[in-house]
């Protein structure tokens, strides 16, 4: 499954329409399957205006991630064949929604931005404190001004020149599509100290093309730990079909 939002402009931001999509792909095609409107927050709590547009008393404010999932939910329930998910940073940034992803069975390619911290390779918060024996007992873990976490941007910028791969993914109309590709075994920072233990290793894939100042792209992915570095750029990269289907979607079927 692939989820991600579509933005037409209409003339003005406040006229902006935002559907959140759910599409299946392979190597050969895709096929949009759900598609619903955002409703953003102050449209959501303006009676005037859901009189006015005509929304159903029921359609309640749901963040794009929120919506994503039900899509997805719904897609298994209707036996869509589960298969690895991808999305844009949009959605990749929010812990919920890649957690929601692992607990319905789902492993994910998804894109994050430059800013998220994660736990550099062979580093993990702190344990809980040991019980003094006094006041309550703590089981939550701990980061100091040594032990933190860092941005995936910086982390990326650290890595050995060795840990640089070349990878071709798939061939475009103007030949071979070629870059450069880190992919190292990390463990997610988010409110990880409210956890007793921390977030589960998975990879960061790190896109970094020759000759550019800085990394272009970034990724989370619930992937195996064995999974060769082409086979999560292959996978991460299968989104320029949900691309196309966007440009049909906007040229043939009317959503610009």
């Amino acid at each position: 499954g692939v989820a991600r939002q579509y933005c037409g402009e209409l003339g003005k931001q406040d006229n902006c329409q935002v559907a959140v999509t759910l599409s299946v792909a392979s190597d050969l095609a895709s096929l949009p399957i759900a598609l619903r409107l955002y409703l953003p927050e102050p449209w959501a709590n303006d009676k005037a205006r859901r009189s006015k547009a005509g929304i159903p008393d029921g359609i309640e404010f749901q963040t794009k991630p929120r919506i994503a999932l039900d899509q997805i939910r719904q897609a298994i329930a209707d036996g869509v064949p589960k298969a690895v998910a991808l999305a844009d940073a949009g959605y990749g940034n929010d812990t919920a929604f890649r957690s929601g992803l692992t607990e319905l069975g789902l492993e994910y390619v998804v894109g994050v931005q430059g800013s998220m911290t994660v736990w550099a390779p062979g580093t993990q918060p702190l344990p809980a404190r040991t019980w003094s024996g006094r006041g309550r007992r703590t089981k939550l873990l701990r980061r100091d001004g040594n032990v933190k976490p860092v941005k995936v941007s910086e982390l990326a910028k650290s890595l050995a020149r060795r840990a640089w791969k070349t990878v071709r993914w798939r061939q475009g109309t103007k030949g071979d599509l070629v870059s450069r590709f880190a992919a190292v075994r990390i463990r997610p920072s988010h409110r990880d100290y409210w956890r007793a233990e921390p977030w589960p290793e998975e990879w960061l894939l790190v896109e970094w093309p020759e000759g550019e100042d800085a990394p272009a792209k970034y990724w989370l992915s619930t992937l195996p730990a064995g999974t060769p570095i082409a086979t999560l750029v292959d996978t991460a990269k299968l989104r320029w079909r949900i691309e196309r289907d966007f440009q049909d979607l906007k040229q043939e079927v009317g959503l610009d």
